[in-house]
């Protein structure tokens, strides 16, 4: 039987599609565009259309969800209909041609009203209280997903936090090149600790949690290094990794998080779909610590980060060498 990837077009779900093909298992993958994952399958098509959702479940015993709308800026319908509504059209098909397990690949924003998480647990997802159309519509689909879970149709949520590695275009790329532009400040001297997601241990968490259903379904878990550093930290790794200078300003974080909801609302106003270069999320993602206790996570899916963050850093380096 076949596991289905959805969104393997990207860094993550590539990964993910990889990570299956390489321990045996048929891999099948939708999304828009090729993935470009050697050995699977590839249907194009939109999560947001049921024809080829159903058609791309067909004959599969597990699907891995990742297909989202992933922006800090955009009309709110657009948010609603890929992450929302096309999480109920994948999971009312997966339901109708059998498949018996499905891992949901959510986000920790789902969780965070925008004040600091210090060994936080995961913490139920709350779309009322989400910051950004992307952190609600994102908790608003876990909990639909979670709440189609029954012992014959598992469902888990498993939710990486702050996904890098090479051929990162969401984080890393857009830090180095702000900062080759002299475009990225630390907000309050970046002295706030936080926790990221090498893209491999990511991807390892994930299939994991396939495995481990019996135990993750109907939960949510939080994935990360565990490895918390200071965000100025992290931020210069990336940008001595990519041959920039790591950032050397700094901002109060209260000034970004103002000046991030006027730009928000420029944008929507302007019509503009590319990415700002503040909005009041991110600013409260780079001024607040959000990091969180992993003991749960590892115990639930057995699972343990192959690759640290310093070893990531040097993989990255690498890369753009």
């Amino acid at each position: 039987m076949t596991v289905l990837v959805t969104g393997a077009s990207g860094m993550l779900g590539r990964a993910v599609a990889e990570h299956l093909v390489a321990s045996g298992e048929e891999v099948r993958c939708l999304q828009r565009r090729p993935s470009s994952v050697s050995g699977a399958q590839d249907v194009l098509g939109s999560i947001t259309d049921p024809d080829a959702v159903a058609s791309a479940v067909q004959d599969c015993r597990a699907v891995i969800h990742l297909a989202a709308k992933v922006s800090f800026t955009g009309a709110s319908a657009e948010f609603d209909r890929t992450n929302i509504d096309g999480t109920r059209i994948l999971l009312d098909a997966a339901h109708a041609a059998g498949v018996t397990d499905v891992v949901h690949v959510s986000s920790p924003s789902v969780a965070h009203a925008g004040s600091s998480l210090v060994g936080a647990p995961a913490g139920r997802a709350d779309p009322a209280h989400a910051r950004g159309d992307y952190a609600r519509t994102k908790a608003a689909a876990e909990l639909l997903a979670l709440g189609r879970s029954t012992p014959a149709f598992r469902v888990a949520a498993v939710r990486p936090h702050i996904v890098w590695g090479p051929g990162d275009t969401q984080l890393v790329e857009r830090v180095i090149e702000r900062a080759r532009h002299g475009r990225l400040p630390l907000l309050d001297g970046g002295t706030a600790l936080i926790d990221t997601t090498y893209v491999d241990n990511a991807a390892s968490a994930i299939v994991a949690c396939l495995r481990r259903m019996h135990a993750a379904q109907g939960r949510a878990l939080v994935v990360t290094n565990g490895e918390p550093r200071p965000i100025a930290e992290l931020l210069g790794g990336i940008c001595r990794a990519g041959g920039v200078e790591p950032p050397a300003w700094s901002v109060p974080g209260a000034l970004a998080r103002g000046a991030g909801s006027v730009i928000e609302r420029a944008w929507l106003r302007l019509g503009r779909t590319d990415e700002p270069p503040m909005t009041r999320f991110l600013a409260e993602q780079l001024s607040t610590a959000h990091w969180f206790d992993q003991r749960d996570t590892r115990s639930v899916l057995d699972w343990r980060p192959s690759v640290s963050v310093d070893e990531g850093l040097e993989r990255l380096a690498a890369y753009y060498r």
